[in-house]
């Protein structure tokens, strides 16, 4: 845990007013620092140790989806997190990723300062790239606790992002399969 990332915490306390010295206060500047290193941390990863060589060979050319993956960000205007979920669909030609990397992508594109349309974009993408697919589509549904807390304050509105890349965009039937499966 960084020194200086602390120090900095308890800067933006005493220009709140918060009384560092206060019991509840204390440590508050070490666990933020350790808080925005983990919500983070994925800065310090990389694509290829994600997948750590968990592509397989197979003969199956049906569309895998793993829906539901829980995602939670931080909005890079606001640094105020948002947290939903996504879906990812692709169509395999030759290899499959295992499971556990769909959702192990999703979390090392969220774990940095993001804005939602991007990071769709960027989990179709390194899909994409791994696996060789003949297409990758991604949704996201999230809500935006900059939207939520501060703003507007819209307390239901849930964003949508979408990705379609190869056949997820080329064929209207691929993709209103995929969209009809994650409806299910």
């Amino acid at each position: 845990m960084s020194d200086k990332l602390a120090n900095l915490y308890k800067e933006v306390l005493v220009e709140i007013g918060e009384d560092i010295s206060r019991n509840g206060i204390l440590d508050t500047p070490t666990r933020a620092a350790k808080a925005m290193q983990f919500l983070t941390q994925g800065y310090e990863q990389d694509l290829n140790a994600v997948v750590n060589g968990a592509i397989f060979d197979s003969d199956n050319d049906s569309m895998v989806i793993v829906k539901d993956i829980e995602l939670y960000s931080m909005c890079e205007h606001h640094m105020l997190p948002f947290i939903g979920k996504a879906h990812v669909g692709y169509l395999p030609t030759g290899k499959v990723i295992g499971l556990s990397k769909i959702a192990r992508i999703v979390d090392m594109f969220a774990r940095r300062l993001q804005i939602q349309e991007n990071l769709t974009k960027q989990i179709a993408e390194a899909i994409l790239d791994v696996t060789g697919a003949a297409g990758v589509g991604v949704i996201i549904e999230a809500q935006h606790m900059c939207m939520m807390m501060r703003g507007v304050e819209k307390q239901n509105s849930i964003m949508q992002s979408s990705t379609m890349l190869g056949q997820f965009r080329s064929s209207q039937n691929t993709r209103n399969e995929f969209l009809s499966l994650i409806e299910k």
